[in-house]
């Protein structure tokens, strides 16, 4: 196989034994698990983070599922992506239950028998937290909590969490945060003193003088206005990063570089792939959600075309719209590549599901771009992990896609040349010799374009080359016979 160009960053851990390599997503890992509980310790600290203190004590959480549509095997599997999400932010799960229903119930999302089976549950096992699979509504979620008597949480309050714990870059935490204020906002409560009302100064008599007389502001409207003035700040720093990102895109659209964005369902291998074409070296986890801030590469096809590929955050069923709206910016990398690498997990039992998701999402994106979503190419990741009846499934089902392993290399090859069949070549053609006082131009042809053929003779460089047309414009000058095609 041709080498793809690689590059990635290294950190050097200092150690007794000497210096240690290790790529920028293995001090990552090494970080996460620098406070992962220790088996047989109930020591515990006084003064920790919340994220830290789940590190240190797992919680206890029974999660329950209401089943409307689609069979049974879907609904246990939704069930069993909510415990992986449980397991990726802090939990140990405990149990677990379905509730079958045409629709959830408005007050309590189970029914209250269920609640009363929940209840019993709860106490049985000594759960701390209930995990719902669904979005609750803040009725539903003051009323559970008040029944069951623990802490309740929805599916999109789970994966926020996650999202707070793995985001790293200043534009990936804005995000977060702007999402969880989202979520946060119409859900709202107050207890006791928190409801009581503010009133103005004593300065001109009893409740505050002219103007300021009256019931006041309630501590819960204060909160809800000062989460609005950080939203609305939130937002501006996201335009101001997108303002960064866009540059950065005209750049790159300049110079006429191909760029090929990764998309998939979490989990599905997307970093793995990166690592393997490029060499990146970015976290690989077996967890949901466990890369956020989007990783872009240089890589190089074959045949000398330089193109980049951008490893985008992953997508799960029922991706909360707050995290949709949070990280439109990031997801609309998507909607100008100039190809889609659609990575499936092939181990999944369920891979159309995940296809399906992503598809939706993606298309969600588009519209809102009012664009159409680039050229897909379907990538069956994990082949060493799926068995050969489910590959041959998925060849049926999702026919000419490729199959690969990014773990042992198998069909990466492949990959390689359909890459360089599918990313576009550069428009223009042109037959230039180039003196070889201006080699700069033969060492951008060699960057950016592709050349067909290349002869020194005395008078320079004889060139035949396909290039961008900024490029070819700047060649034109040397062109034989003003051969620009």
């Amino acid at each position: 196989m041709t080498e793809i160009a690689q590059s990635s960053d290294a950190y050097t851990d200092n150690s007794r034994d000497g210096m240690t390599d290790l790529s920028a997503g293995e001090w990552e890992r090494e970080g996460r698990a620098a406070l992962r509980r220790v088996a047989g310790l109930s020591t515990e600290l006084s003064d920790v983070t919340e994220v830290e203190y789940r590190k240190l004590r797992l919680e206890r959480v029974v999660l329950v599922g209401v089943w409307t549509e689609g069979t049974a095997a879907q609904s246990e599997a939704s069930l069993a992506e909510l415990g992986r999400l449980a397991e990726t932010a802090g939990s140990e799960v405990l149990n677990g239950v379905v509730q079958r229903r045409n629709r959830p119930d408005p007050a309590t999302y189970i029914g209250s028998g269920k609640v009363r089976e929940l209840a019993g549950i709860v106490r049985t096992t000594g759960a701390d937290t209930v995990i719902a699979d669904g979005e609750l509504s803040p009725g539903q979620l003051r009323q559970l909590e008040n029944k069951l008597s623990v802490k309740v949480i929805d599916r999109t309050a789970l994966i926020l969490d996650i999202f707070a714990q793995h985001a790293r870059s200043r534009e990936g935490k804005a995000q977060v945060e702007l999402a969880q204020l989202q979520y946060l906002i119409p859900r709202l409560r107050g207890w006791g003193e928190s409801l009581s009302r503010q009133a103005g100064g004593r300065a001109g008599g009893a409740g505050g003088g002219v103007g300021l007389r009256g019931p006041g502001e309630t501590k819960l409207e204060t909160d809800r206005r000062r989460i609005s003035k950080r939203v609305a700040k939130l937002r501006r720093e996201i335009a101001s990063m997108d303002t960064i990102r866009e540059t950065k895109r005209s750049r790159r659209l300049a110079n006429a570089v191909p760029s090929v964005a990764i998309v998939g369902y979490t989990n599905a291998g997307k970093s793995s792939l990166l690592n393997a074409l490029t060499g990146a070296g970015v976290l690989v986890e077996d967890s949901l959600f466990a890369t956020l801030d989007p990783t872009t590469r240089r890589a190089t096809t074959p045949d000398g075309r330089a193109f980049t590929l951008t490893d985008t955050v992953g997508f799960v069923r029922h991706l909360p719209h707050q995290l949709v709206d949070a990280f439109r910016s990031t997801l609309e990398e998507t909607a100008h590549a100039d190809l889609l690498l659609h990575v499936v997990d092939g181990s999944d039992p369920a891979p159309e599901d995940q296809v399906n998701a992503v598809r939706e999402v993606l298309g969600d994106v588009a519209d809102h771009q009012g664009e159409s979503l680039p050229p897909e190419l379907l990538v069956i990741n994990k082949a060493d992990a799926a068995d050969e009846l489910a590959l041959a499934r998925l060849r049926t089902l999702l026919p000419g896609a490729l199959v690969v392993s990014a773990v042992t290399g198998e069909g990466i090859d492949a990959l390689v040349e359909e890459l360089a069949h599918r990313v576009p070549r550069p428009a223009a053609r042109i037959d230039a010799l180039v003196p070889y006082t201006r080699g700069e131009l033969v060492s951008r042809v060699h960057a950016e374009g592709e050349v067909l053929t290349e002869d020194h003779i005395e008078g320079g460089t004889r060139l035949t080359a396909r290039v961008h047309p900024e490029l070819a414009a700047a060649l034109s000058e040397f062109a034989a016979n003003g051969s620009v095609a």
